[in-house]
């Protein structure tokens, strides 16, 4: 039987994190204490070792907060102080899209920091909000900045936003430089390559993906490859495992083979920094490791049970990251289910078939739940995506790090060595994107604790029972063959649309997707969300195959951006657009998707009437481009203002969709539709606070309905707003809360489905 003394060591170390981050203090305090009394009283040496390493961990986590909360950083945060601090960077920039423009973020120690007429020497964590001047800073380089401090709760002591360049005053450490150097050799051997490739070997070899395809990157999460995009265990265990292979090659036997392992371990987290992310995959690594070598799954256990006690004394954070989950899981699930699963197959396969099968496999199952709980999908590809493209990895990997130390030499040479690591990705991509289409990759489940509870008691079953299922060639063969038909069918949501519906809201994440019911299986679609993929999904299930007419409100990408996706397998009439042709991307996007359908857009009409379908499509605003209000940049754009404003009518219902009219705008509308009352109102601008109340409560809308996305950044919808509409006896329906939301009529009277 299997000694469970030491992963017990990492569970009870796991368990006293956990405690030590969601709950209070004197909490997990007690809860700890308790655990411990418990274990001692019953006299098993593992649990009192458990129980033991939750307290430990517990412990450091709860003085590492206190010394983030506690020291003069945090007190001037909480009072917003201006000040002048020393700053050792820890991480390489990266930008970030704000609501004024591109913001750099970076960490950084601060070392010394005066404010409010005292000094100290200190070293707390905080994160920097710098322009584009700071694009450029070099991890390890120890700056001068002044700017003022704010609160901040991810596990640093402050916010530091900080203007114009930052004073060095020391540059980075020999070894930093190195680091930096091979980075961008790495990149320099691939840049003649497709832009895929050109991505993704940095992202493979050091999980530099700052450059990565969104697009792209959803399709890597979909086929469940996104672990190739991140530094992982699988980077480190390559690339050592090379260099072992090598140095045995050159001679190098016994003791010495540690060091070169020791020395190729220290190297990658020093190329892909020393974050707590990259020391978390080159434990996860260096298990890999251990558990490939002799008696490898017992010394594997072991070993992973030391490395999650070992990362939880130094980084008592990660015990709530997905990422340390994610590591420790599929770790786990390699080490515990994939060697009895692999036996199993042995019986009808051969043993490196049931080995590719089984690794993956196992892998999936133990992170199913996470991933879930992350995404709220279920791949039912992400077994065969990752068996296609492991072939790739390896050379991918490593001669993607060749490569780049060629390079470093004479960069021509480092792209002939590099090359076929571009062609490798190359067949990853293909996958990724091929597995993504097929029309039903992944499932949607939900992140509600119910369906977490079935995933994870679903995953505990296959766990139970695939031993024995899969020694039986016909049980194995026939879930295959039923997993296959069910990948390449697209099967229907039962019950959804329901007869009867007028009007869906598309749950596209932050923007506007609205689909008007005009006939069978037609729609006339109002602007398209952001991302593709999610209004085409909302079409297929409404069964939209037609598409008489798409309406573009305005050029902002939140409407426009996933046109693709509208356009796609479709039958399209006529698109229609504002006549204000801001901002350019937006319309250079529109031009390019539309002409990839043969089609030409058609500037909107004022005060047209039409018939389309069974609706009745009114253009009530803008009067003329030159009509509209001209605001500010931001929250009264002109853009916004000269959102085309219909009325619509279907089946005797009424509504008024609004695109992002601001209140300049909407004070106009309110002449323009003096008098007029409808039952829906889309209500303007994702709920912004920046309403012409007069209008919106006006109209006396039944239902209103705010297409927003979750957690976004600019505070929508507006609770005073939400509490205006309800107060005047209005239903308020948001996609963030409800997902997908229809209007139905059903014997004459509005009701309302949601589809969350």
């Amino acid at each position: 039987m299997r000694d469970l003394r030491t992963p017990m060591l990492g569970a009870g170390a796991w368990l006293g994190g956990i405690a030590a981050a969601v709950l209070p203090a004197w909490a997990s305090i007690a809860l700890v204490a308790t655990v411990l009394l418990g274990a001692v009283v019953s006299k098993q040496a593992a649990a009192v070792g458990a129980a033991v390493a939750a307290a430990a961990v517990a412990g450091v986590a709860l003085l590492h907060a206190g010394g983030i909360t506690g020291g003069p950083v945090h007190d001037l945060a909480s009072e917003r102080a201006v000040v002048t601090a020393e700053v050792t960077i820890t991480s390489d920039p990266r930008v970030s899209r704000g609501r004024f423009g591109d913001v750099v973020v970076v960490r950084g120690d601060v070392r010394r920091v005066a404010g409010r007429g005292a000094a100290y020497d200190v070293r707390s964590p905080v994160v920097l909000l710098a322009d584009e001047e700071w694009r450029d800073v070099a991890l390890g380089e120890r700056v001068r900045v002044s700017g003022r401090l704010g609160p901040a709760d991810d596990g640093v002591a402050a916010l530091l936003s900080v203007r114009g360049r930052p004073e060095v005053v020391e540059g980075p450490d020999p070894w930093w430089r190195a680091a930096a150097a091979v980075r961008h050799s790495i990149r320099e051997s691939v840049a003649p390559r497709a832009e895929h490739p050109r991505e993704l070997v940095p992202a493979l070899v050091v999980g530099d993906d700052s450059g990565l395809d969104p697009a792209l990157a959803d399709d890597f999460r979909t086929t469940g490859l996104t672990h190739l995009l991140a530094v992982s265990g699988t980077n480190l265990t390559l690339l050592v495992g090379f260099m072992l292979v090598v140095a045995r090659w050159l001679g190098v036997r016994g003791h010495w083979t540690y060091a070169v392992a020791a020395v190729g371990i220290v190297g990658f987290v020093l190329i892909a920094r020393t974050e707590p992310s990259v020391v978390r995959a080159a434990a996860m690594g260096t298990v890999a490791l251990v558990g490939m070598g002799t008696n490898g799954r017992e010394r594997g256990s072991r070993c992973l049970g030391v490395a999650v006690l070992g990362l939880l004394l130094v980084v008592p954070d990660l015990a709530v990251s997905a990422g340390f989950a994610l590591s420790v899981l599929a770790t786990g699930g390699i080490l515990f289910l994939a060697p009895a699963w692999r036996d199993a197959l042995m019986a009808w396969l051969p043993r490196w078939a049931a080995e590719a099968v089984s690794v993956p496999l196992a892998a999936q199952v133990a992170c199913t739940p996470v991933v879930t709980a992350l995404s709220g999908e279920i791949s039912l590809v992400a077994v065969v995506a990752n068996l296609l493209a492991a072939p790739a990895i390896a050379p991918a990997t490593v001669l993607g790090l060749a490569g780049g130390l060629v390079g470093l030499v004479w960069t021509p040479l480092g792209q002939v060595v590099a090359a076929p690591a571009a062609w490798s990705v190359g067949w990853i991509v293909v996958v990724a994107q091929r597995g993504a289409a097929l029309p039903t990759a992944s499932i949607s489940w939900g992140t509600g604790p119910l369906a977490l509870v079935a995933v994870t008691v679903a995953c505990v079953a296959m766990v139970a029972v695939a031993p024995r299922v899969l020694r039986h060639r016909s049980a194995g063969i026939g879930c295959s063959v039923l997993l296959v038909v069910t990948v390449l069918t697209r099967p229907p949501s039962p019950g959804w649309p329901p007869e009867g519906w007028v009007l869906a809201m598309c749950d596209v994440g932050q923007g506007d997707g609205l689909v008007v019911r005009a006939g069978p299986g037609a729609g006339i679609v109002v602007d398209a969300g952001p991302d593709p993929v999610l209004i085409d999904e909302c079409l297929r299930r409404l069964e939209i195959t037609t598409v008489p007419l798409v309406v573009l409100t305005h050029f902002h990408d939140d409407h426009v951006g996933g046109l693709a996706g509208v356009l796609e397998d479709r039958e399209v009439g006529e698109v229609v657009v504002t006549g204000l042709p801001d901002p350019a991307s937006g319309v250079d996007l529109v031009q390019r998707e539309t002409a990839v359908a043969g089609l030409r857009p058609v500037v909107a009409t004022y005060g047209l009437t039409r018939r389309v379908g069974e609706a009745t499509v009114q253009t009530v605003w803008p009067a003329s481009v030159a009509g509209t209000v001209p605001g500010e940049e931001g929250e009264g754009s002109a853009a916004n203002d000269a959102s085309v404003v219909l009325l619509v009518e279907v089946e005797g219902v009424r509504v008024l969709l609004t695109g992002d009219v601001e209140p300049p705008a909407q004070a106009a509308l309110e002449r323009v539709l003096a008098g007029v009352e409808v039952d829906v109102l889309k209500v303007p601008h994702h709920g912004s606070r920046h309403q012409d109340l007069d209008l919106l409560l006006g109209l006396r809308a039944r239902l209103a309905l705010v297409s927003v996305g979750a957690d976004n950044d600019y505070g929508h919808p507006s609770a005073d707003l939400l509490a205006a509409l309800t107060a005047t006896g209005a239903q308020v329906r948001r996609t963030d809360l409800d997902g997908d939301v229809l209007v139905t009529l059903d014997d004459g009277a509005l009701g309302v489905r949601a589809r969350d």
